[in-house]
């Protein structure tokens, strides 16, 4: 069986290795003695951790490889400041250091541009809410913490919510028994008719009756906007593969709807 596998920045994930915990421990050990080796086997051995991360921003238009290497940045950092001696797994102190230097990243190039008066304003707002939290051992109103800041609460509403990553429509926000609801479903089409109604239903009715992966293949294809190249790498199958798996679904839809 053919191992899936995708390429970013050049690497094969599918040939990614993934380190022991014990062997963590030695590598770090040789690391924290001056050995630079131990630090690459650190880096190379802790990929899946970015790669793991990665999948909550795949339906996001942001180049890959891209966020990989901002990924590889917290990595490194998290690798360069861990210490041993506070048995805490690597993982858990990773996570969140790879996690924030992509939403960083994410902020700092976001294509909707916010101004520095309402970056700050929000940078400042989180801070003082961290603060009080630890302070009072709740969390602070939106209130109290423009009260603090002596601005507007309009205004703090406004810096909150221009900082905030844009979601996908085909974001999912429940599972239930396999039966995801994504945001779409959640918003209401002033515009739609009967006819548009009767349509989509039909629609919906037809996908189901494809196989998991024509419906998978569709999925990647036309909502979250791969290629057939990238989709066939996944599956490890030929792109030609792909497009008469795509054909054909498109086919059967066709013939159910009509």
């Amino acid at each position: 069986m053919a191992r899936h596998k995708v390429e970013i920045c050049g690497v094969n994930t599918a040939d990614i290795k993934v380190l022991k915990s014990e062997e963590m421990v030695v590598l770090f050990k040789k690391y924290q003695k001056g050995d630079l080796s131990a630090k690459e086997e650190l880096i190379n051995g802790n990929l899946k951790l970015i790669l793991s991360i990665l999948k909550k921003y795949i339906n996001r238009t942001d180049n890959m490889d891209d966020l990989f290497q901002v990924g590889c940045i917290g990595l490194i950092k998290a690798i360069d400041n861990f210490d041993l001696s506070h048995e805490v797994k690597f993982s858990t102190y990773a996570v969140p250091m790879i996690l924030g230097e992509i939403r960083r990243y994410l902020r700092d190039n976001n294509s909707l541009r916010v101004s520095r008066y309402l970056k700050d304003l929000a940078y400042h707002a989180l801070k003082l809410k961290e603060e009080l939290t630890n302070e009072n051992g709740k969390q602070p109103s939106l209130e109290e913490i423009a009260e603090k800041l002596e601005v507007p609460i309009y205004d703090l509403i406004s810096a909150l919510e221009a900082i905030r990553d844009p979601i996908s429509m085909f974001e999912p926000i429940y599972n239930e028994g396999g039966d995801t609801i994504y945001l779409f479903d959640q918003i209401e089409d002033t515009k739609c008719n009967d006819i548009d109604l009767d349509n989509k239903l039909a629609l919906a009715a037809s996908i189901k009756k494809l196989s998991k992966r024509e419906q998978m293949i569709l999925e990647q294809r036309f909502i979250i906007g791969k290629t057939q190249v990238e989709i066939a790498n996944e599956l490890g199958i030929s792109q030609a593969q792909i497009s008469r798996l795509e054909k054909s679904a498109i086919n059967n839809i066709r013939k159910n709807i009509n």
